[in-house]
């Protein structure tokens, strides 16, 4: 099956449009006079332009509990800055706990050292109210900041719920995160308590865990409990601790006690997250209860169609953001489908295995993990029916045709495939994806509901069918509050609002169509500028790896300060395939055919791996800065990388650059 570029592959039959939570929030709003909008692109338009209107609509068709008066929804629409619902109080944990219900588990969780685990929602609400109190007596207060150095495991989300609920700020980070990584990130925020594990699986394999955690302790002299999550290894029997002040996690949850929700001003913090870190310190970026609830209702419910019973589950660790809008699917009345360790352990066909068993509605994951599995030839449609199964949703980085075509041959036929953006900086989408609309490769369905994004040209101006910077021209209520430790919002500013001036300048490089759905072409501070034209890697990307003999790359542009430009394209091959003359020629010829010839590399570089954060993104800007004859040690961080041992060969590529 080949497929053109924004041909259509899919489109909802009219029952399943009828059906989902955007026509019924529609026909809600035509109900009340609010929005007679007729289709999606008539009611995103209404969504950025009664921006007041819109966000109320939002906390009164989900009934937001809250004390105080919502009147106000705005302060003033001024970004940085922007102050919503001043007068309400609400808490996050307890909109999670209005979809208790008997009929469904809240958890359902995968992990490779132990059998699959179902929490029903009368455990989890047990657990979670056993936990809050027992942090309460430990003196655990609202705006205390409490952190995490756990798999995803229920044990994690549990902790989360209970921190929310007491409006303790939680901070997490994966357990494969080395010692400068999580100091780079809670040294910032001071926690005054940890929970943490002595080992995770990965590939069949226990890694212990003790002597990290213990020079995180070390570097961390302010928390007072350890708050120890037994692992693979204590199960064992093979784990002695040795960290101060720690309590068990049996311990905490002994004594069964009524779940309470401390109501909270909306801007409090709710989480800290971070930046990747690969070039200097992450940026902790804090998020609010209610901002957080208001969009990941939204963004749940109305974008990606959540409806109560469903089975969500979004591949990624406790330190990428996709956790963070999976477990806001409760809030939409979803079981959480958890998966921790290796997705393809013990063999390329288990998860899909676990897809169709435990009958997941919802599947989420990088876009390198389905490129993945099409270049090893996996067939997961195979002997298994996926009867439950109808949308997969792809982000981290652009899906190219040929993943299209592989899912809806190899998969499913009938399936909602979304490729999606949007970042750490807002726990939600810029561009996403709704129910009503049809797929075509290579785009993304539409702007967010409430989302005022837009292309901009260098003269700042807006346009259409052109590739311009992702810029967003009004404030959303899960933007940052504020970064932590930032003096008076310098760094805040710094990042997104330095270009444009009260405009959010988010770093990718997009185009719009008229009808409103967009091509990401990759980081605006990794643009290509190839004599004169600019252009995304994400182009190159896509026409690259569409090849069978190639499995990743990596291109970089090296012009700089009126150098000459010059454009290694670096590629992973596979297996038992060689980078000879006659495939470089051939990648070349691809690209010159199928991009255009200023697209083409100066040269093409055969390497073991492609540089990529713990995240699974493409170190453009790193090796770039590298390759112009930046330190390594200050433009990445080895912790901050899932394969720090990539970098080498682009330090001793560097030799190799022409100089200008």
């Amino acid at each position: 099956m080949v497929v053109e570029q924004g041909q259509q592959l899919w489109a909802p039959t009219q029952q399943k449009i009828d059906s989902s939570g955007l026509a019924h929030y529609m026909q809600w709003l035509r109900s009340r006079g609010v929005c007679d909008a007729a289709d999606y692109q008539s009611l995103w338009q209404w969504s950025v332009t009664d921006l007041e209107g819109f966000w109320r609509s939002i906390w009164d068709y989900f009934e937001i509990q809250a004390d105080g008066d919502p009147a106000q929804v705005l302060v003033s629409r001024r970004m940085p800055g922007a102050q919503w619902f001043p007068d309400t109080r609400l808490n996050y944990a307890e909109h999670v706990f209005r979809q208790a219900s008997a009929q469904r588990p809240a958890i359902i969780a995968r992990c490779e050292s132990a059998a699959v685990q179902s929490v029903s929602w009368a455990q989890l609400q047990r657990d979670v109210g056993a936990l809050s109190a027992k942090l309460r007596q430990l003196g655990v207060v609202a705006g205390d900041t409490v952190v995490a150095y756990l798999p995803n495991v229920p044990q994690t989300v549990t902790a989360f719920l209970a921190c929310a609920s007491i409006g303790a700020i939680w901070s997490s980070c994966a357990p494969e995160m080395g010692v400068s990584v999580v100091l780079d990130r809670f040294q910032q925020i001071q926690p005054k308590l940890i929970f943490a594990t002595d080992s995770y699986t990965y590939a069949g394999k226990h890694f212990d865990r003790r002597a990290v955690l213990q020079q995180v302790l070390d570097g961390l002299p302010e928390i007072e409990h350890v708050v120890h999550v037994p692992g693979p290894l204590f199960a064992t029997g093979e784990t002695e601790l040795s960290w101060r002040n720690t309590l068990d996690w049996a311990q905490m949850l002994a004594e069964p006690t009524a779940l309470q929700f401390e109501r909270l001003p909306f801007s409090h913090p709710l989480w800290v997250v971070y930046s990747s870190g690969t070039t200097g310190l992450p940026k902790a970026m804090v998020h609010s209860h209610g901002g957080i609830v208001l969009t990941h209702l939204k963004t749940n419910r109305l974008q990606h169609d959540v409806q109560p019973g469903d089975r969500f589950m979004f591949l990624g660790s406790t330190g990428w953001i996709v956790w963070n809008l999976m477990i806001g699917s409760l809030l939409a009345g979803a079981t959480v489908v958890l998966s921790d360790g290796n997705p393809t352990e013990p063999d390329d066909a288990a998860l899909w295995d676990f897809i169709d068993r435990y009958q997941v509605s919802l599947f989420g994951c990088g876009a390198a993990f389905l490129n993945k599995n099409m270049k090893d030839g996996i067939q997961p449609g195979q002997g298994r029916c996926f009867e439950k199964l109808r949308a997969i949703n792809s982000t981290g980085s652009p899906l190219p045709l040929e993943a299209y075509a592989w899912v809806y041959e190899n998969v499913k036929s009938d399936l909602w495939l979304a490729s999606i953006s949007g970042g750490t900086d807002i726990a939600s989408g810029f561009v996403a994806c709704a129910p009503i609309l049809p797929v075509n490769a290579g785009e993304i369905q539409c702007r967010e509901l409430g989302v005022a994004a837009y292309a901009f040209n260098e003269q700042g101006q807006r346009v259409v069918g052109e590739v311009g910077e992702l810029v967003i021209t009004e404030p959303m209520p899960s933007m940052p509050v504020h970064f932590w430790n930032d003096v008076e919002g310098a760094r805040y500013y710094d990042s997104y609002f330095d270009v444009f001036p009260g405009l959010w300048r988010h770093g990718d490089w997009i185009e719009f169509s008229e009808r409103g759905s967009a091509v990401i072409y990759g980081r605006s501070d990794s643009t290509i500028n190839r004599f004169g034209i600019r252009m995304g890697t994400a182009e190159i990307y896509r026409v690259v790896e569409e090849l069978d003999a190639v499995t990743d790359s990596l291109v970089v542009d090296l012009e700089y300060l009126g150098r000459p430009s010059f454009m290694p394209l670096f590629v992973t091959l596979a297996k038992g395939e060689q980078l000879t003359p006659k495939l470089g020629e051939q990648i070349k010829n691809a690209i010159k055919t199928r991009a255009s010839a200023r697209h083409v590399p100066n040269v093409v570089v055969q390497v073991a791996e492609i540089p990529r954060t713990l995240t699974g993104k493409k170190m453009e800007v790193p090796v770039r800065k590298l390759l112009l004859g930046a330190d390594a040690a200050k433009v990445a961080s080895p912790d901050a990388m899932a394969n720090p041992s990539s970098i080498d060969f682009f330090i001793q590529f560097r030799e190799q650059v022409p100089q200008a």
